[in-house]
């Protein structure tokens, strides 16, 4: 078990030198973050340093608004901490917001960075399609399909449910990176098993 710990660590220095050694643009995607991420979103953009940041949707996973809307004060907070560390990075910044989120509060922290699901994007000549969910995206015509909310993988796509994306632009070399131990269980997933 510690050998294993231990070449994750190994494997994990390795792409975060990569990834902070690039010359290309480099586009960070990431979604459906619970608060519990937030520590190692900042960590990650700091070593990184990412010239755009995308997230595709439900900032706060962990209080699911949708259902619990009476936990609209909690969501704030959360929406407070994550665009001090998103603003905070000086990236290039689209937020889609997701059936967890609460449109009109992403605006007010986010502004302008605000786009709504299935906004094409063009960063270095390459389009990326924008969307919450795989269905926002699937019938758009882009080079890439960035998106999240459930772990449904389609052509072209790249799903920030299962790890941070960094895409290298012009070159479309995509990198990705292992969101913490426990992550899935903070967004109220239950564990998937294989048979």
């Amino acid at each position: 078990m510690l050998l294993g710990a231990l070449k994750r660590l190994k494997t994990r220095r390795m792409v975060l030198a990569e990834l902070s050694s690039s010359s290309e643009t480099k586009v960070m995607h990431i979604s459906d973050t619970p608060e519990s991420s937030y520590r190692f979103i900042r960590e990650l953009i700091e070593e990184t340093r990412p010239d755009c940041i995308i997230h595709t949707g439900d900032l706060a996973d962990n209080i699911k608004l949708e259902r619990r809307p009476e936990l609209r004060g909690l969501y704030r907070g959360a929406l407070r901490k994550l665009a001090g560390i998103l603003k905070g990075s000086g990236a290039r910044l689209y937020i889609v917001p997701g059936n967890e989120d609460d449109p009109e509060l992403v605006r007010g922290f986010f502004g302008d960075a605000v786009v709504e699901p299935g906004t094409v994007v063009e960063i270095k000549g390459v389009r990326l399609a924008l969307g919450h969910s795989w269905e926002d995206v699937a019938d758009v015509e882009a080079d890439f399909k960035l998106y999240g909310h459930n772990f449904r993988v389609i052509p072209k796509g790249l799903n920030a449910i299962l790890g941070v994306n960094f895409l290298f632009l012009p070159s479309g070399r995509v990198v990705r990176v292992d969101y913490p131990v426990g992550t899935d269980t903070y967004r109220g997933y239950k564990l998937r098993r294989g048979l």
